[in-house]
């Protein structure tokens, strides 16, 4: 649970409510595992900052620090610390159709040069990723779409002072007959 507060004088009274809500439903928070008054943490694996919402670096490292995968464990493994960051990560399904590819020939083990390829870009990448910023009441945002053969991405950006900053990311792997659409068909 997270309770945020724009000033440090209205914290103290969204705390008192959020222990009347905690109370009337007779539910009990772990001492242990609570901190008030922090400016920013670790919660549900992502940097909660004042920023806004920020990749775990220690997510990042994790990637960035793997070696080539010499088997299907080690691709899958990669794949799913790629999911766990698909919203910091711009086109990240295109990104990853390497890899998938790889997974799909489940029997035998092939890890080509378009795989290293989209490995080394990958690592180049979050070793540089984006701070996605948060959107303010007011502001206006515009929403970019990105249709390729195999994969459907977005962004939903908000400009300030001239610059075109990203808030979040989508992206989607096109499979079987999403593939075979009209692009007209895969904006839609």
């Amino acid at each position: 649970m997270l309770v945020k507060s724009k000033k440090a004088e209205g914290h103290v009274k969204n705390l008192e409510e959020t222990f009347s809500v905690l109370r009337k439903y007779k539910l009990k928070l772990n001492p242990a595992k609570c901190a008030f008054g922090v400016q920013g943490g670790r919660f549900l694996g992502f940097m909660v900052t004042q920023r806004g919402i920020e990749a775990n670096p220690l997510k990042i490292k994790a990637i960035i620090d793997m070696k080539a995968p010499t088997c299907l464990n080690e691709v899958q493994r990669l794949t799913g610390r790629i999911a766990a960051l698909s919203r910091f990560i711009s086109k990240s399904a295109e990104k990853s159709l390497p890899f998938f590819k790889t997974l799909r020939k489940a029997k035998t083990f092939e890890w080509g040069t378009s795989c290293q390829l989209a490995f080394e870009e990958l690592k180049a990448y979050l070793a540089r990723l984006p701070l996605l910023v948060k959107p303010s009441s007011g502001d206006t945002l515009y929403l970019y779409l990105s249709v390729a053969p195999q994969a459907v991405s977005s962004v939903l950006i908000r400009e300030e002072k001239g610059k075109q900053l990203p808030i979040y990311y989508v992206s989607k792997v096109l499979n079987g007959a999403e593939g075979r659409y009209t692009p007209i068909e895969k904006w839609c």
